[in-house]
């Protein structure tokens, strides 16, 4: 019997389904992709995660190699990996061209022969503002440092010694187990941006997005099990807060509750920014609204409007109704963005139990820490 696939052994999936979510006219290019787990023995369950071992786009391979005056055949050893490995292919498979550090830009100083390069060097490196220094190394990838200072030529032992190796991507799972046992969905925002004045791109979304073949058992994944779930209990209602592509487990546990024949109530909270281009999945939420399943759906979509409206302003507006859900049982999930979305909503939730449940701000906090504790406030935050 063959070793079970986990991350250290991934399982080689075919990509069976590609599709565009979002319209052609959206800011933001969001799809929809199905793994097949035909052969893999691997299983899931709702609020797990997929991991995708991604490639490096050879572009940008080729532009760095350029970039560095490396001809990709060099011999390399990659730490703690004694196999010799050309460093082309470690470039490909195995390191990120993104992040460098203040070490690889201390290299580069060290190893540039122009005083020039020596000096812009030595001034980000030495750059007494936090703030600037960090803004400086960020807006950089490790062919920005070798275009800017083109004297520096470190050996590739030594640049590939100072990169972070290539890691997996997790992607919540959109798809229930019950209905797909053999195939896992994701909903996977595609990210693509500008960084001084050079075109950027998420290395695993557009790996996703462009690079992955279709039909071919070359797409290496994992299942990653995740403490984020459904209650054990099929009655009890769950109220979901999941914008953009927040939205992916969500659509797992609807589907599931719906498979399942689950009796408990469910209240989805979805938002982005304009409804006829960015509304993901509205005609399976409308197909689950019609059956029943989807008990109460609340959108918002900040950019229809001159005032924006998020998810959280739709809990406040709905607040009644949302703490008489908590108060007959209701799970609580957020899913999505951590830095701004999760904050707010969560801001939003200790003002509705404050206010619903007169409670002091304090008190508030308190029995949200219990809410939490209990189990019933969920949060697959990135």
């Amino acid at each position: 019997m063959s070793a079970p696939y986990d991350k250290n052994n991934p399982f080689p999936a075919r990509l069976v389904d590609r599709r565009r979510l979002s319209s052609p006219a959206s800011q933001k290019d969001t799809q929809h992709f199905s793994v097949s787990l035909a052969g893999s023995g691997l299983t899931y369950k709702c609020g797990d995660s997929l991991g995708v071992f991604p490639t490096n786009n050879p572009k940008a391979v080729e532009a760095l190699l350029q970039a560095a005056g490396f001809t990709g055949d060099e011999q390399v050893t990659i730490p703690k990996d004694p196999a010799p490995i050309a460093l082309r292919q470690a470039l490909s498979t195995r390191l990120a061209l993104n992040g460098p550090t203040y070490k690889s830009a201390q290299l580069l100083h060290d190893r540039a022969t122009d005083a020039a390069d020596k000096a812009r060097l030595a001034a980000a490196i030495g750059e007494a503002d936090p703030e600037k220094k960090k803004a400086w190394m960020e807006q950089r990838e490790f062919v920005d440092l070798f275009l800017e200072n083109p004297s520096a030529r470190p050996s590739a032992q030594e640049l590939i010694e100072l990169m972070r190796k290539l890691m997996p991507r997790l992607y919540s799972i959109s798809s229930a187990p019950s209905k797909y046992p053999q195939e896992i969905h994701l909903t996977v925002a595609v990210v693509r941006y500008e960084t001084n004045g050079r075109q950027r791109e998420g290395v695993c979304s557009s790996y996703l997005a462009d690079r992955a073949r279709m039909n071919e058992p070359d797409l290496p994944i994992f299942v990653a099990e995740s403490h984020f779930g459904l209650p054990a209990d099929d009655n009890v209602p769950v109220i979901m807060v999941g914008p953009g592509t927040g939205v992916a487990p969500f659509r797992s546990f609807v589907m599931d509750r719906a498979t399942r024949g689950a009796k408990g109530p469910n209240w989805l909270f979805f938002g982005d920014q304009r409804k006829d281009h960015d509304f993901l999945y509205a005609d399976e939420w409308a197909e689950y609204q019609q059956a029943g399943v989807l008990t109460r759906l609340d959108t918002a979509f900040s950019r229809d409007q001159a005032a924006k409206v998020y998810v959280q302003d739709r809990m406040r507006e709905n607040a009644a109704e949302l703490w008489k859900w908590i108060q007959q049982g209701a799970y609580f999930y957020v899913c999505g963005d951590a830095k701004r979305m999760a904050k707010d909503v969560d801001a939003a939730l200790h003002a509705i139990v404050a206010e619903q449940g007169g409670m002091t701000p304090e008190a508030a906090v308190e029995w949200v820490k219990q809410f939490k504790k209990d189990g019933r406030y969920q949060r697959d935050v990135y």
